[in-house]
């Protein structure tokens, strides 16, 4: 890629918490930044430091096709696509309608390959991209109310795994972020689906509980999962996997054997 030529990144998922500080933070690294999100009135602040931003449903094709069409029409390439588009349908599993259970799926899974698929032709071409899917230590635990969110992590990071090794040959190259504890409105929304559909039942009261340590938890901000992204995409080879947030090294080293010093410098 010619070194005057700004690379061009596409961020989902960027119109709040780490979205919207992937967005920010490639801004100021002399990336071309396309925020995306179904919300396109919540990123102006990604137009004012100088990004574009469109309007994008990771649960509707034609939004997506839109979405990837517009980028290489206007810029003629893309480099980099951050899949963040998510959120954690809780609630437990008994309970939560089959809907909402594909509704999960869609967006954290299938929305993630589709736009993969879309953007993989034109970074084949160009022999170049990197595409870092932002999974969780979700991903590797699961824990009570969260089946189909578990689901949908523990998928991701299969998907991601297989794909990494048919695009290397290409030039692409695929990184999962497994972020723990950070600061986001991610927690609010899982209480709020775990409340909505197991409050009152039989499942009270691991709701009682996931809600109140939700509330003690203090969350540190979500650059420390932006310095990840960053490392990933500056690293001329990076890793498959990078972890960061409150509890990451200790959960994946002492339920899943990671070695937390190499996995972090």
């Amino acid at each position: 890629m010619n070194a005057h030529v700004k690379p061009v990144a596409l961020v989902t998922g960027a119109s709040s918490g780490m979205g919207r500080d992937f967005a920010l933070r490639l801004i100021s690294e002399g990336y071309t930044v396309y925020g995306a999100a179904r919300r396109i009135g919540r990123m102006a602040d990604i137009e004012v430091q100088g990004g574009l931003t469109l309007a994008l449903d990771v649960t509707d094709d034609r939004s997506m096709v839109d979405a990837v069409g517009r980028i290489i029409a206007e810029q003629g390439r893309i480099d980099v696509l951050i899949n963040n588009a998510g959120y954690g349908q809780y609630g437990a599993l008994e309970d939560v309608p089959m809907a909402e259970a594909r509704r999960q799926i869609e967006t954290n899974l299938m929305g993630v390959a589709r736009l993969t698929q879309l953007c993989l032709p034109h970074m084949r071409a160009q022999a170049s991209g990197r595409i870092i899917d932002i999974s969780s230590i979700g991903g590797k635990i699961a824990m009570p109310l969260g089946s189909w969110y578990h689901a949908s992590k523990f998928a991701l990071e299969g998907l991601s795994d297989a794909l990494r090794n048919e695009v290397r040959p290409f030039g692409i190259r695929v990184v999962v972020i497994e972020p723990g504890g950070v600061e986001s409105e991610w927690s609010g929304i899982a209480s709020e689906e775990a409340r909505r559909y197991s409050a009152n039942g039989a499942y009270s009261g691991l709701v009682n509980h996931f809600e109140r340590m939700q509330r003690q938890l203090r969350l540190p901000h979500a650059k420390v999962i932006s310095d990840l992204v960053v490392k990933a995409l500056k690293a001329r080879n990076p890793r498959p996997r990078y972890h960061g947030g409150l509890f990451a090294a200790q959960i994946l080293f002492f339920v899943v054997g990671y070695p937390t010093a190499s996995w972090i410098d």
